[in-house]
């Protein structure tokens, strides 16, 4: 039974996302948990899920959890709050394992808040979405909440593009109009974000405060595998294993440049 139990816990963490944003929660998870294995997943063929029905999102996130089950994941975070916000209750009522998802900084913002008023970049079906409108509203009476739907952002990280001169032109047409309002902390409300978090706080200044729930995200994953006695016991460095419902040619370049290594990418 130990030996089984030592099996199941040295099984990998999966980790999806609908592309490479994702891949900010996967760098903390393996940062705080240097010697799980991870195998993340970038379904980059179904991209982006921010102008995509609830239910269509829900069913691919209902096919890869499938997928990471069949390589014998012990756990599962989804990396992207369109798929959290969209699907994440449905999937814990049909799958045992411990599921961790990824939602928009409010609570955070809400307390760290001078002006009392806070921004959300986000795709535009997250901010549509029941679970996102149900977490603004629990806030609503103690700040006021301004959303900014980012259409076009999520596709210039895809394409590595973080510093070019339309990125930083998107991110001033959707940051301005927070920054005029009076927000004083903007909640970074999509994964993707994470990697133009620099360019954001350049264009809003010094005065205001960048959420990012990456690292809160790892936590919660590494909280949850302790309290099901998940965490491995294996005392070397743990693999990672990349795969794309993409073009592994174009996933491979663009995994390898925001991982920091040159890593394989398998075809999903």
């Amino acid at each position: 039974m130990a030996s089984l139990q030592f099996m199941i816990n040295a099984n990998p963490i999966g980790i999806f996302d609908s592309g490479i944003g994702g891949l900010s929660i996967a760098r903390r998870i393996r940062e705080i948990l240097p010697n799980e294995n991870l195998l993340y997943i970038a379904d980059s063929a179904h991209a982006p899920y921010g102008d995509k029905s609830e239910s269509y999102i829900y069913q691919r996130s209902s096919s890869i959890i499938e997928f990471l089950l069949e390589r014998n994941a012990k756990a599962v975070v989804i990396a992207c709050n369109t798929a959290t916000v969209s699907s994440i209750k449905q999937l814990r009522a049909n799958y045992s394992i411990p599921i961790v998802g990824v939602e928009p900084g409010v609570k955070p913002a809400a307390f760290k808040t001078r002006s009392g008023i806070i921004g959300v970049l986000a795709t535009t079906q997250t901010l549509k979405s029941t679970s996102f409108n149900a977490l603004a509203n629990s806030f609503s009476t103690h700040v006021k909440i301004e959303v900014q739907p980012c259409p076009g952002l999520m596709e210039q990280v895809e394409a590595l593009n973080l510093d070019s001169d339309i990125t930083e032109q998107l991110i001033k047409e959707y940051v301005s109009p927070l920054l005029a309002r009076g927000a004083d902390n903007i909640v970074l409300g999509c994964t993707h974000y994470a990697y133009l978090e620099q360019s954001i706080k350049k264009i809003a200044g010094p005065n205001v405060e960048i959420i990012n729930t990456d690292l809160a995200v790892a936590k919660e994953a590494a909280r949850r595998l302790d309290n099901a006695s998940l965490l491995t016991t294996n005392t070397v460095p743990g693999k990672d294993e990349f795969w794309s419902s993409g073009a592994p040619d174009i996933a491979q370049k663009q995994i390898s440049q925001l991982w920091g290594e040159t890593v394989n990418v398998l075809q999903m």
